[in-house]
Formats: structure tokens, sequence, C-alpha cells
């Protein structure tokens, strides 16, 4: 559980580093919504949480790219309801044309929200108290030997 928790942290940690190199180095383009969604996550003891879909073109440096990225991390926030995640959708309309920010070092990944997802830090602090928990129980057994 230790070994666990700490690269969740890990991962969670890097993820919040990678948003915030992408949001300092952003450029703006405009992006054609091609397709809106809603998914179904299905959780443990039959919950389920809804997670918004988005996908985009833009053109940047000559070439035509899709992204299907709301924020900059690569771990999707997901909500509890799915009313509160068509409400992350409502300024997303397919064939409209928005803003999007992209990473000049990886065009491909363009993202519509210039702002960090709280999922990452969630991801992270989960992370922790499992390490925390592991890392109690291993001093425990390691105290009995």
């Amino acid at each position: 559980m230790l070994v666990i928790g700490l690269a969740l942290t890990g991962y969670g940690a890097y993820d919040y580093v990678q948003q915030s190199e992408a949001l300092d180095d952003t450029e703006t383009v405009d992006a054609a919504i091609t397709d809106t969604g809603i998914e179904e996550i299905q959780q443990r003891r039959g919950r389920v949480d809804y997670e918004p879909t988005v996908t985009f073109e833009y053109s940047y440096g000559g070439e035509t790219h899709t992204s299907s990225q709301l924020y900059p991390a690569a771990i999707a926030p997901d909500y509890d309801t799915r009313s509160a995640a068509e409400s992350q959708l409502a300024e997303y309309q397919t064939g409209e044309t928005v803003t999007a920010y992209v990473d000049p070092d990886s065009p491909g990944s363009a993202f519509l929200r210039a702002e960090r997802s709280g999922a990452t830090l969630k991801f992270a602090g989960i992370g922790a108290l499992l390490a925390i928990v592991g890392g109690v129980g291993a001093f425990r057994r390691l105290r009995e030997s």
C-alpha cells in the first residue's frame, strides 16, 4: 500500500506540474467543436460518475489537429451528477468556434480551459493517504519484529 500510495502521489504531483508548464507556454487558436457528450464511469458499489467529453479541431503550425482535452491535465475530472458534468459543456456546442490553448512543444494536445484541474490534486491526496496508511502499517510490523 505504501508503494502504491507513493506512486499515485508522485503521478498526481507530476501531472499538476505538467499543467502548470502547459499553462505558462500556451498560444491561442480558433477551434471548431466537433462533438460533445457525457461518459458514464462505473465506480465501486454501483456508484456512477460522469465525465464531460468534447472533441475539437484546430490548426497550428500549418497542420490540422484534433484534441479531446478540456483541461491541460492527463487526469480528467469527473462529476457526481450528470447535470454537473453537462454544466461543464454548456459553452461548447457542436459546430461552434471557440478558443483553444496550444502548447508549442506539444501542438497535438490543445485544451479548451486555461485553468488547472483539481482532479490531479485529488489523485495525489488519495495517494498520500494510502502512503500514510501503508507507512504506519509497515512501521508497526517493524516494531513488532
